[in-house]
């Protein structure tokens, strides 16, 4: 890695924030219980709308031939593994074009190790792009609220390789979330360790009332096509 590059990231590392104070939080009901059920409810009742949107997802992402559904490991509730469902928007071996590109734009690589997301992202196809400005290539992590691996609210599921550099420890003490505070306030406007800031205050502010607030302002996000 020459100089340059190496300065760039610790410019990127130097925007990283401390890591947030830790908050005891008391078991509550609606965390322990009702929030489950609250999921369960809304994935079912919004079924009629979202299994019609999932099918166009589908068609969409095989334009180019690759296969609808893409899945890939994150880390959940308390460290455990799991195999997260979404519409595929990437060219087929994405991940070996990351490498590529990585190392051949520096640039590319000090926002990758920032926010670990492009911006302008080559491998999208022409479909993916309008799946994820629509957020419809979500959708088929509803099948991971109902196998109680992700909730409706909650932090945004993080890679493995992720996880070592996630700055708090609010996000393993919750359920990853299909929305949740960085998906509707940060997006791609905020580093990859700004979402420890916004994992530890939903932690605190976790119940009924924020949970349909959240869920409600994602659907602006959605409106206006600031999802990615």
């Amino acid at each position: 890695m020459d100089a340059r590059l190496t300065t760039e990231f610790d410019k990127a590392r130097a925007l990283r924030p401390r890591e947030p104070v830790a908050v005891k939080t008391r078991p509550d009901s609606y965390r322990v219980s009702w929030k489950r059920v609250l999921d369960v409810g809304l994935v079912l009742l919004t079924a009629p709308i979202s299994v019609p949107l999932v099918i166009l997802g589908m068609i969409l992402a095989k334009l180019d031939g690759g296969p609808a559904f893409y899945t890939q490991p994150r880390v959940g509730y308390g460290g455990r593994v799991f195999r997260m469902f979404k519409l595929r928007t990437m060219r087929v071996n994405a991940e070996q074009h990351l490498s590529e590109i990585l190392m051949r734009d520096p640039r590319a690589a000090v926002e990758w190790q920032k926010s670990q997301k492009l911006r302008r992202d080559p491998r999208v196809t022409f479909a993916g792009s309008f799946l994820r400005k629509t957020s419809l290539d979500e959708l088929p992590q509803l099948w991971n609220v109902i196998l109680g691996e992700m909730s409706l609210v909650g932090p945004r599921p993080i890679l493995q390789e992720q996880a070592i550099l996630y700055p708090g420890s609010a996000y393993f003490r919750l359920r990853p979330g299909l929305t949740g505070p960085w998906q509707v306030f940060g997006r791609n406007d905020e580093s990859f360790y700004a979402r420890a800031k916004y994992d530890a205050m939903y932690e605190r502010e976790i119940g009924l009332v924020s949970d349909l607030s959240l869920i409600g302002r994602t659907f602006g996000v959605v409106l206006w096509g600031t999802g990615h």
